[in-house]
């Protein structure tokens, strides 16, 4: 018999009619055939509510006390969705976290899955009832009870989904899918039949609300199928699987994070170890930080920029403070109105102009661009918070997400497609003592690579979009595109990195933007190669930047460039040391290589 897990956001249960609504879905789906495990967020508001209360008894409470008071909200829900279940003549029983036996660390109010022991759901389900779990919690190894963060309860179900071998993951909310962008912001976002799970993950980072990165991850590494679903209508929603909705358009989403803050370290020594010190300090208050950028230095110091959550930013500043002087650097500067503006698309890496349509794009709509950071699949740039939402709305229009590709497929089609024993969850590669532990699929090296910078960048817009749109009129595929600050008179620098073979031409191009519109400087090195971390979990292991940084220092191999994103961690270093740094950073993650 199939399994499916249900899981129902705390707008699909605000009130006991919603309650009743979710209630028929489950016995619905265990009348077709299926066994069902439903997970439950809060009520509505109700963790809001617990968070009013908390704040009105002090300013500090203890983590784990948060915890305890925060888990009472699924507890409450998951007990009146049993008993709705009851009244319709069904038969379920509600468990908490610690009944279902999710087995965490013990961090609070951001604790991770070690383990799920099914063994008491198995028996559930066996007796004919529907289990209604508590999403967001579980309980240490001291059966203190624990929260997930954020998307805890998309956590919760996709990893019980995992276990238990689930045939879908079916997640209600208050939406009807994924769409291009977000519809409150964007009322002509499309709806997606299909989306990839690297696509979603990225998306999902960057601020699309509909799922949490963290349940993303675990849907890719263990092949759960994820259904978006609305828990309002029966519309068909949108599948997250393996495949994208088209094989040729570049772009299939875009985001806006509004809430963001950057934060740049000025003069930083440019030797080996200095990141290191930087993101440790970070590290230790598990801040997840976004779009790193060090560019090239000057006068043997480099400025290091990256962003964080907004909320974070003062926790940052403090982490800072205390490594200031070690590090040697000469300042901390930081911005908390900015926004993070980006497109994500599994096709962008074979594409030559999709970068330079983004920044046209943003040109055209006024839009100044503050940073920028690219991985394969995807642009992120910063943007003034009070221009973001015109920037959102013109890499939309730019790259047409509002109608569908041409050969846009259904899930019907790729099911077809793939074949029926591609279908199957990855239920072998489950490991039962640390199911969020970090997954790497790979540690590679590209060679016969080549640099070329542009400094003194005047901060204004269209310059990007010349520089691009002249790099792509010269035939020349760029990689990584690096942007950051570059002096005290406000312009910026840019790098980026192409083949080795280009970097002539390459740097004839730059010539033409260093007169075109009065650069300080340009530059170019064909002496550099890229070693590449490729994983499931990168950002929200916080440790992972730190450890490649570690093992860099150890081997003494300085960086010039950085970029982040969800998928990958990418370091330009001198060509001489890329075997050596290669072979150190495959020692490094040994444990955590697939």
């Amino acid at each position: 018999m199939s399994l499916i897990v249900q899981k129902f956001g705390g707008t699909s249960v605000a009130d006991v009619e919603k309650i009743r609504a979710a209630a028929r879905k489950a016995i619905r789906a265990q009348r077709q055939g299926h066994r069902v495990v439903m997970v439950v967020s809060a009520m509505g508001k109700n963790t809001d509510t617990l968070l009013d209360l908390a704040s009105q008894v002090g300013d500090n409470p203890p983590a784990r006390e948060m915890d305890m008071l925060l888990s009472t909200g699924e507890q409450v829900s998951v007990a009146l969705v049993a008993m709705a279940i009851h009244e319709l003549g069904a038969k379920a029983t509600s468990l908490t976290g610690g009944q279902i036996g999710m087995k965490t660390d013990n961090s609070y109010s951001k604790a991770r899955i070690q383990s799920i022991s099914t063994e008491r759901i198995e028996r559930l389900l066996d007796q004919g009832n529907i289990v209604v779990a508590a999403g967001f919690q579980g309980i240490d190894d001291d059966l203190n009870i624990t929260t997930l963060g954020r998307g805890g309860s998309d956590t919760t179900a996709v990893a019980l989904a995992a276990v238990l071998g689930a045939d879908a993951c079916e997640i209600y909310t208050d939406v009807d899918g994924v769409y291009t962008t977000d519809p409150r912001k964007l009322p002509e976002a499309r709806r997606v039949e299909v989306i990839s799970y690297d696509e979603m993950l990225e998306l999902a980072s960057l601020g699309a609300g509909v799922m949490h990165s963290r349940s993303i991850e675990f849907a890719k590494k263990f092949g759960v199928p994820i259904h978006v679903r609305s828990s309002f209508s029966d519309t068909e929603g949108t599948m997250i699987v393996a495949e994208a909705e088209s094989t040729t358009q570049p772009v299939s989403g875009a985001a806006m994070t509004a809430d963001e803050a950057r934060v740049t370290v000025l003069g930083v020594p440019d030797v080996p170890g200095k990141s290191l010190q930087i993101f440790s300090a970070i590290a230790a208050r598990k801040i997840a930080v976004d779009m790193v950028v060090q560019n090239v230095g000057k006068d043997g110091r480099a400025d290091i920029s990256f962003t964080v959550p907004r909320g974070e930013l003062k926790s940052t500043l403090q982490a800072l403070d205390q490594v200031i002087a070690a590090v040697g650097a000469e300042g901390v500067t930081h911005d908390d109105q900015v926004s993070k503006v980006s497109v994500v698309g599994l096709n962008m890496a074979t594409q030559t102009n999709v970068a330079s349509r983004m920044f046209r794009a943003l040109s055209d709509a006024g839009v100044n661009i503050q940073m920028i950071t690219t991985s394969e699949i995807k642009i992120s740039t910063l943007v003034p918070k009070d221009q973001a939402a015109n920037a959102l709305r013109a890499v939309h229009e730019a790259f047409q997400l509002h109608h569908r590709p041409d050969d846009a497929k259904s899930w019907k089609q790729i099911k077809a497609d793939r074949g029926a024993t591609d279908v199957e969850t990855l239920v072998n590669r489950l490991r039962a003592d640390a199911l969020e532990a970090l997954t790497l699929t790979g540690i590679t090296l590209t060679k016969d690579q080549a640099r070329v910078t542009l400094h003194g960048v005047p901060d204004r817009p269209g310059i990007a979009a010349d520089v691009f749109e002249m790099i792509g009129e010269a035939k020349i595929f760029v990689d990584m595109i690096v942007q950051g600050y570059d002096g005290e008179d406000g312009s910026t620098s840019v790098s980026l990195t192409v083949e080795k073979k280009d970097l002539k031409r390459a740097m004839e191009v730059a010539e033409s933007i260093r007169a075109k519109h009065g650069l300080r400087d340009i530059q170019g090195a064909d002496n550099i190669a890229k070693v590449t971390v490729s994983g499931i979990g990168l950002r929200s292991h916080t440790h992972v930047a730190t450890l490649l940084f570690d093992r860099l220092a150890t081997d003494q191999i300085n960086v010039e460039m950085i970029n982040t994103s969800e998928l990958q961690v990418n370091a330009v270093i001198d060509a001489a040391k890329a075997v050596e740094a290669t072979e150190g950073l495959r020692k490094t993650f040994a444990e955590s290589l697939r």
